[in-house]
């Protein structure tokens, strides 16, 4: 499971681009796990559509087909208005409090800049999902969320983020107030929007084991052993 978590955020964050090699010795070596339990991994984030496993038993960060993007953005978009739907007027005080609370790391995210800002815009659609109580939705908005990142790392381009914050809590507000027809038309507009927006940096000459670093130490993963240093010989 940690490794299933530290590999998915290091896709989602944009840390592993779309295409890049994953290695499963070089993966293990750096999270100190098996590779049985990396195949694992992987198996499950191919799954959701995160990961491609080859032929040769080689595996690659996904890389969808601008048909494959529109494709996936139209079911996102289809589900997400079910979302709001099922929300709007509905929300419990705990699930304001969790959805403002949410919002506002976005916007402390915002200011430090980085994946992080991308992370968090995404888990408040999954956060949303989560308030509806339905598992089914709950899991289809995870993997398509999940699968926009990676399209957003390819057709996206840079945004600005306040953007995104500021939608996010007009879509709270239209909700809060049980306004159906408003929660709808801003999530449209919000998804609509959303392929225009990206971090973009070109990262497909990084080591995964250095990519993976950062993401190992937070999951409690091992860390890789230590170089052996050669004793000098002893002059004869």
């Amino acid at each position: 499971m940690m490794v299933y978590r530290a590999l998915r955020r290091a896709i989602i964050e944009q840390a592993l681009s779309p295409g890049a090699k994953l290695p499963e010795d070089a993966i293990g070596e750096r999270l100190g796990v098996s590779r049985t339990l990396v195949r694992e991994a992987l198996g499950r984030l191919a799954a959701e559509g995160l990961v491609e496993l080859r032929h040769n038993r080689s595996a690659a960060v996904a890389y969808p087909s601008l048909e494959e993007a529109r494709e996936v953005f139209a079911v996102r978009k289809a589900m997400e208005r079910l979302v709001v739907e099922e929300l709007a007027g509905r929300l419990t005080a705990e699930q304001r409090r969790r959805l403002r609370t949410h919002v506002g790391r976005e916007d402390e995210a915002r200011v430090r800049g980085g994946a992080e800002s991308i992370r968090l815009a995404g888990e408040f659609h999954l956060l949303l999902a989560e308030c509806t109580g339905n598992s089914l939705l709950i899991r289809y908005v995870n993997e398509v969320a999940s699968r926009c990142s990676l399209i957003l790392a390819i057709y996206g381009r840079p945004h600005s983020s306040d953007c995104a914050v500021n939608e996010h809590r007009d879509l709270i507000e239209a909700l809060e107030k049980g306004d159906v027809p408003t929660a709808v038309r801003l999530m449209d507009h919000h998804l609509a929007s959303v392929m225009d927006r990206a971090l973009l940096s070109d990262r497909r000459g990084d080591d995964i084991r250095d990519v993976l670093a950062s993401f190992a130490r937070e999951e409690g993963l091992g860390q890789p052993p230590a170089p052996q240093v050669r004793k000098p010989r002893k002059a004869r």
